[in-house]
């Protein structure tokens, strides 16, 4: 369908999670009529495994829809649809890169929640228009008023132009077409200018080579040019150009405003970067777009295959992913007591789930992680200064003038009568209450200033049960504070294992090592001979647990007779697993390293 530029939105679905992005996504889908009923799934635009089972988007993904207005003009809309997860928020900046508008989406029922006001921020960074929807509006708890009232308080927005829908039963849902035809802005670029195209994301396909997902700003590509990538020179003939209509469509040629795929033979997967312009070699444009700005990891993180064999793989398929996943950050690493393996960046504890779950099903590598980290700031007595997220490389503390740990400041949103609950779980994770004030006559947003290090632990879940679902989180890196931290091991037998050893402050040191001992007791298989699992701050121990050894009756055929027989017997039995236990060596199964990273009660 060749359509005209001024005839062509494109736009993006932002709001918090579980606000219901994707079910939107799945209705507008259905209107535009590209997938058969036949072929329909909910959360179609969620096309992993992973996504499907947790109910929620990891990866933003675009679909072109077409749409004949109310004026019968013919219309090209390019939706992409966002995820709402904190930790996948640099998805969304990217998405929202190569729109015009987005609707942000408010739950009729839970209001505007911190994850909203964070994606509103992102909008307006990219001077994007925006227009509220206000969803869910079949729900019995839904308060389309107090909704309104919310969107023109918090986000600042005109409350009189929101839309209400119900993605789940379709009620209001053709609006959201007509809003996007009227509201927002054609794309702005000249077709016949030298091509420049942005890529937002790529992916890779074993049959065709590396995909790359691009917005087009100025320019056209069409089948047989030759394009250029403007960070590394590299040059390819282009095999195919398209749209995405949920499966791939082809087309004759990409023009100005246009967001769609670029099929040409990429085999090497280290020249695609996102971020990256694509021009023509013959006709080049004479600057490159401004990109992203990198990612910054907090979460911190050793990643070794079970089998040592699988290295190459491991480092094949982390290649593939980074294509994939822009954010995942990752460098060679060694460990004693693991083998080789990588140490990776990762913008939360769910961005690092979700990356192993994908390393393990889609390229079937197991592996073990070690628990993670945040980045430390180490002052050395010469002052020297050191940045350190590995816990091998902390140095002698008597080396050591100061250390100092990265700390956010959250913003919670909770309704008032949770505030007691989330004030003493703050205060047990060494939070400081920086303010709070009032949002609507019974929502309060409190601030803190929290160490990341104690955020990365549970605190999200955690949260979640204090105030029933109700609580949101957002925060942002404030700086380093001085800290007293400590390097918590553990040995087994004796033997100190350092992909367990841990960086904590100094006062959860003992709740901690407590606390992984007891897992490691639950998981550690039973030897003929007695283990203990230890915890120790240097040559301290701090906690021990002891696994109990199997004992074979070695007096069973001593019945009666004199007492000295059976403890002869059981001298020897006694002498028998004391050798034993100098040889023996525990093996530690993989799922007894997980147990630590869940340690957090």
């Amino acid at each position: 369908m060749a359509v005209k530029r001024e005839n062509i939105r494109n736009f993006s679905i932002i709001a918090h999670i579980d606000h219901g992005k994707s079910t939107l996504s799945d209705r507008l889908i259905q209107l535009a009529g590209i997938v058969s009923e036949r072929d329909f799934k909910d959360q179609i635009l969620d096309s992993m495994d992973i996504e499907r089972e947790r109910g929620i988007t990891i990866k933003s993904q675009t679909v072109s829809l077409p749409y004949t207005g109310k004026d019968g003009q013919d219309y090209l809309l390019n939706l992409i649809d966002t995820p709402g997860h904190v930790d996948f928020s640099y998805e969304v900046s990217r998405a929202l890169a190569s729109c015009e508008g987005a609707f942000i989406l408010v739950d009729a029922s839970q209001g505007v929640e911190a994850q909203t006001l964070a994606n509103m921020y992102l909008a307006m960074e990219h001077n994007l228009e925006v227009v509220p929807v206000i969803n869910k509006i079949d729900l019995p708890s839904a308060d389309i008023e107090w909704a309104k009232d919310q969107i023109r308080e918090d986000l600042g927005l005109d409350s009189g132009t929101a839309l209400q829908v119900s993605a789940k039963t379709g009620l209001g849902v053709e609006t959201v077409f007509e809003a996007a035809v009227k509201l927002m802005p054609p794309p702005a670029g000249d077709s016949a200018g030298p091509l420049q195209a942005l890529i937002f994301d790529s992916h890779y396909d074993p049959y065709r080579g590396t995909i790359v997902h691009v917005r087009v700003f100025q320019g056209s590509l069409k089948k047989g040019d030759r394009i250029m990538f403007m960070s590394n020179s590299a040059e390819y003939k282009v095999e195919e150009v398209g749209f995405f209509q949920i499966v791939r469509k082809p087309m004759d040629k990409l023009e100005a405003g246009h967001v769609g795929y670029i099929i040409a033979g990429i085999k090497m997967i280290s020249d695609v970067r996102c971020g990256d312009t694509v021009t023509l070699s013959s006709f080049q444009c004479k600057a490159r777009m401004p990109g992203f700005r990198e990612p910054n990891p907090v979460v911190f993180s050793s990643m070794y295959p079970v089998a040592s064999d699988d290295y190459v793989a491991l480092s094949e398929a982390l290649e593939k992913l980074k294509l994939n996943d822009a954010s995942l950050i990752y460098e060679k690493d060694a460990s004693a007591a693991l083998g080789f393996g990588y140490r990776c960046g990762f913008l939360g504890l769910l961005h690092l789930e979700v990356v192993q779950e994908r390393l393990e099903r889609e390229h079937d590598i197991s592996l073990i992680l070690t628990s993670p980290s945040v980045q430390y700031e180490i002052t050395r007595n010469d002052g020297t200064i050191e940045i350190i997220d590995n816990p091998s490389l902390y140095p002698d503390p008597t080396e050591i003038a100061g250390t100092r740990e990265p700390f956010i400041d959250a913003a919670i949103i909770i309704p008032d009568k949770y505030m007691g609950a989330v004030m003493q779980l703050c205060l047990e994770h060494r939070g400081l209450s920086t303010n709070y004030q009032y949002l609507t006559r019974n929502r309060i947003e409190m601030k803190f200033n929290l160490p990341l290090a104690e955020v990365v632990y549970e605190f999200y879940d955690r949260l979640k049960s204090v105030t029933q679902g109700y609580g949101s989180f957002d925060y942002e890196i404030a700086g380093y504070q001085q800290t007293d931290l400590v390097k918590l091991d553990f040995l087994v037998n004796g033997e100190r294992v350092d992909a367990l050893s841990q960086l904590v402050h100094r006062d959860k040191a003992v709740d901690r090592a407590r606390n992984a001992c007891e897992q490691l007791k639950e998981e550690i298989p039973r030897q003929m001979f007695k283990i203990a699992i230890q915890g120790a701050i240097g040559g301290k121990i701090i906690a021990r647990e002891t696994v109990s050894a199997y004992r074979k009756d070695v007096t069973a055929k001593c019945y009666g007779g004199d007492i000295s027989r059976k403890r002869k017997l059981l001298e020897k039995q006694k002498k028998g697993k004391k050798r034993m236990k100098m040889v023996g060596n525990v093996e530690i199964p993989q799922s007894a390293f997980l147990s630590v990273l869940k340690s957090g009660k």
